[in-house]
């Protein structure tokens, strides 16, 4: 079978190490789709999931907050400062950050704090439809 090996890898860990057919990721002009034995590619990806199908047909989750994609035609690198493997999201965590991002939101007294809220509400939400999907799978 024709695979191509990922690497999902957050500040702290790596998060995923393996082999795959596919991987489906949020890329900053759209979403990405690799497959082997793509063209070189570097670029920045947007905070959501990161859908990787392993050569069973199974698939894995990661949820990433933004980061840069290295592909190389047998590899594909992600990396995040904070990625979450979809089986360890915990909806209640993720609903109360997002309560305080937008209470953060409200209260926010400068440009710098306004900026810091919404892009920490961008990345709940993703994280949040990430969850979503991830559940719906299952």
């Amino acid at each position: 079978m024709n695979t191509i090996h990922v690497d999902v890898v957050s500040a702290e860990e790596s998060i995923f190490a393996g082999e795959a057919r596919f991987v489906a990721l949020p890329g900053e002009a759209g979403e990405l789709g690799i497959y082997p034995r793509h063209t070189p590619l570097i670029t920045r990806i947007k905070p959501g999931a990161v859908r990787i199908e392993l050569p069973d047909g199974n698939e894995e989750f990661v949820f990433v907050a933004g980061g840069i994609l290295e592909v190389q035609p047998d590899r594909v690198t992600v990396l995040s400062d904070t990625a979450i493997r979809g089986k360890d999201l915990d909806d209640q965590k993720a609903q109360a950050a997002k309560q305080a991002a937008e209470q953060a939101l409200k209260n926010a007294k400068s440009e710098l704090d306004l900026a810091r809220a919404q892009s920490e509400l961008v990345i709940m939400a993703a994280q949040l439809a990430a969850l979503r999907r991830f559940r719906e799978k299952r």
